[in-house]
């Protein structure tokens, strides 16, 4: 079933090799669901497999496969089955997947700032279709392991990964972090965009230290309010237009959060105001065709549609 038997062997050849079972067990059961959009994703990925494959790179801000001679008219017809692209972009022969997000430009900010993952085991929380997981593995992770309960994202990276000749060794499987096997075994755990979509924060956190070795590092990406808005702001309904943000913490705020949950070495690298040009209205979302501009007071760009501060991200990385 779709990439586990290619994930089982990458797995057993890596440290993960105890959790190899357990993680495609439940991989299996995930995927066996009703879900009545299944076989049009499968037909979509059918046709996507008659395309030529090609080899990936990264050249900012594509995710590349250079594949030669595609059927441009085809691919995208077949990609656009399985919209909304969230996370991206991609870029097949001269096909530009142009998704919501422009994933390169928090890549720039994250890259500078973390270990070396050359021969590591990497997890990928709340991967998506696998954008930053790729980009964990073309970075030399011995295996980077994405996990997106949503199954849609999952057959997105299956479509991209059919298209390439050689794949890296980045993995999708459609699994929530607390369905995680309590191992620490991983060498580097990101988790970006995550965060304020949790109830318990505290849970998270200590979620994540579990799944680590001792001396890894976390990478945690999230919303933040400035100090001057207080410690934190829990929203009453909605932020930009989202129904599940629980808390947006200050960054003094988060670093304490960090130092409860025994984490060391806590760095803040970098806060940045989200713009459009990396969140933005694209053809590759489908219907719904809003996103961050549509979100904000369209008289103060530095507020949200509801009143509150505007989206603002947070990179900390520290060690367990």
């Amino acid at each position: 079933m779709f990439m586990l038997n290619d994930f089982s062997k990458q797995c057993l050849e890596s440290k993960l090799s105890p959790l190899c079972v357990q993680l495609v067990e439940l991989s299996e059961q995930a995927f066996s669901v009703n879900n009545g959009n299944i076989p049009k994703w499968v037909k979509a990925i059918e046709s996507i497999k008659t395309q030529p494959q090609g080899g990936v790179q990264y050249a900012s801000p594509y995710l590349k496969i250079n594949s030669q001679a595609i059927d441009k008219k085809q691919l995208e017809s077949a990609f656009k089955q399985l919209m909304p692209w969230r996370k991206g972009p991609y870029q097949i022969g001269d096909l530009q997947l142009d998704s919501e997000w422009r994933g390169d430009m928090k890549w720039d900010r994250v890259a500078p700032h973390i270990k070396s993952l050359k021969g590591k085991a990497v997890l990928d929380v709340g991967s998506g279709n696998g954008y930053f997981t790729y980009l964990m593995a073309l970075a030399g992770a011995n295996i980077a392991l994405g996990i997106e309960p949503f199954l849609l994202f999952n057959y997105q990276f299956q479509a991209i990964r059919s298209l390439i000749s050689s794949p890296p060794n980045a993995f999708i499987l459609p699994l929530k972090l607390e369905q995680m096997p309590n191992e620490s075994i991983f060498d580097t755990v990101f988790s970006m965009g995550v965060l304020y979509h949790q109830k318990d924060h505290s849970l998270h956190l200590q979620q994540l230290k579990n799944v680590m070795t001792k001396g890894g590092e976390l990478v945690l990406e999230t919303l933040v309010i400035d100090n001057k808005h207080g410690d934190q702001i829990i929203p009453e309904d909605r932020y930009a237009r989202m129904r599940n943000v629980w808390c947006l913490p200050s960054t003094d705020t988060l670093h304490t959060w960090l130092e409860q949950a025994g984490f060391s070495d806590i760095k803040l690298v970098d806060v940045t105001k989200t713009t459009p040009e990396e969140q933005r209205a694209t053809h590759w979302i489908g219907d719904n065709t809003q996103s961050l501009q549509d979100f904000l007071d369209p008289n103060d760009d530095n507020l949200t549609i509801e009143g509150l501060p505007a989206p603002k991200r947070a990179i900390f990385v520290c060690q367990k």
